[in-house]
């Protein structure tokens, strides 16, 4: 599954000229944290975030700097100084957003959410923002997957579990024992604790065929 099948394409915008006032209005009225900033010819040149606007002068009493900005650099004290006050979302966005583009797959959008600690990313081509994809979007995906019903032998589905248990899954080196009846699958091995007990569980749940998981490791000692 690629990105423009999941992503949104009406997207809430803002320009750079707006005001923060603006751009949080438009955050509470379409239940959204985060906004693109466009210019003019629809090239991406930003992204405004609830983040970058709880930092605002207008929820605090004074303008003075937290005790983190007191310890940076002068020019970076000024940039904070002015995303901290400034009225224009020019200022106050993050620039040089994540994107990605609209051919990329729905796993590597994953991945980067998780890696960078973000909610939503903008989706573009040739610089031009054509939609974006959030956190939604993909869950919204996994509900319209399909499942597919393909019968599949014990043979193949104890094949697939074990080249998965050589996968970065943290079972590698265990020496894990499988059998599979009917869709039925056990399992044996030195797997002893609880961590990686789970992930065998899930890892053969997860193949395609499989009915059901049998545990046969060792019962962990109590200390």
């Amino acid at each position: 599954m690629r990105v423009k099948d999941v992503m949104t394409t009406k997207v809430v915008r803002l320009s750079p000229d707006n005001s923060v006032r603006q751009a949080a209005k438009l955050m509470i009225d379409n239940h959204i944290s985060g906004l693109p900033v466009v210019d003019d010819q629809g090239h991406l040149v930003g992204i405004l975030s609830e983040g970058d606007l709880i930092r605002r002068t207008e929820l605090c009493s004074t303008m003075v700097a937290s005790p983190t900005e007191l310890e940076l650099a002068p020019e970076e004290r000024a940039n904070a100084f002015v995303k901290r006050c400034s009225w224009k979302v020019e200022d106050a966005m993050t620039t040089d957003p994540v994107t990605i583009d609209e051919d990329a797959s729905v796993v590597r959008v994953s991945r980067l959410m998780q890696e960078r600690g973000i909610k939503r990313i903008p989706v573009v081509r040739n610089e031009a923002l054509v939609g974006i994809v959030s956190r939604a979007d993909l869950l919204q995906a996994i509900l319209a997957a399909k499942q597919d019903d393909t019968l599949v032998d014990d043979d193949a589905i104890r094949r697939s579990i074990v080249v998965r248990l050589g996968e970065n899954t943290g079972l590698e080196g265990l020496d894990v024992t499988v059998a599979v009846t009917d869709g039925i699958v056990h399992l044996w091995g030195n797997v002893e604790t609880t961590d990686c007990r789970r992930a065998a569980r899930i890892l053969a749940e997860n193949v395609r065929g499989v009915r059901g998981v049998v545990e046969h490791f060792p019962v962990p000692s109590r200390q």
